[in-house]
This record gives C-alpha cells, structure tokens and sequence, in this order.
C-alpha cells in the first residue's frame, strides 16, 4: 500500500453528515489491501500522477444512503471509485487499467467518464466492461 491508505478508501462525507459508522470489518480491510497491492498502486503508479478515491469502502448503511446497489462490491471492500478531475482523463485512466492488464471484476464508465469504477474480486477477475 504504496500510494493509498484504508482510511482513505472509508472516508465519506455522506458518512459524515448523516453520522454513519463506516468503519471497515476485517474481512473488508483484508479485501481493500489486496484492491490497493493488485490494482491501485499499480494503476497509480503507471499513471504517475495522482487519483482520487471518491468512493472506496462502504458499510451497508452508507451504501443505502447514497443509493448503491444491494450487491455492491463497495459493501465488502472490492471497488473504488476513482477520478482523475475531468472526463477526458477519466476516458485515459480507463484504457489505461486496460492497456497495463490490471486485475478486475468490473470495469465501469460512470456517467461518461464521470469517475471509473474498479471493482476487484479475486476469486472472480472476469473483466466486464460496462457503461453507465
């Protein structure tokens, strides 16, 4: 864990102004290390500038407080929300996961490259491209 910490794949404002606990069990941390060791610090790193996590961990409460699916893979610490501060470098972020044959479940084009979503199952790196 290079160039990302636990704490700031937790970290939501939601779960700040609505007072949710989003502190991560352990199975999450084991989870959000292995998505950090495996895909963000390489990512970060070939990338070589900075990424922001808008969205890493969380809990079941957060989750239904900013409307994320029943089955996100947020929920157990296997997906980040990931933003580079514009579209057009959101577009290049995602091809570049692509180009260096990172490690995913999901790959997802928010709201035309609103953010990229990573979503890292290891026991399930089936690479689904999807647009949302």
């Amino acid at each position: 864990m290079k160039y990302f910490t636990i704490e700031e794949l937790c970290r939501s404002a939601t779960a700040t102004l609505r007072g949710i606990d989003n502190t991560p069990t352990e199975e999450a941390k084991r989870n959000l290390t292995r998505l950090v060791d495996d895909v963000l610090d390489p990512l970060r790193k070939a990338w070589g500038r900075p990424l922001v996590v808008s969205s890493g961990y969380r809990c079941p409460a957060l989750n239904a407080a900013v409307g994320g699916s029943r089955t996100s893979h947020h929920m157990r610490g296997m997906a980040a929300d990931i933003d580079t501060g514009n579209s057009v470098d959101n577009r290049r972020l995602y091809n570049k996961v692509l180009e260096l044959g990172l490690p995913f479940t999901q790959l997802i084009d928010e709201h035309n490259f609103g953010w990229v979503h990573i979503g890292y199952d290891p026991a399930n790196v089936k690479r689904q491209q999807l647009k949302l």
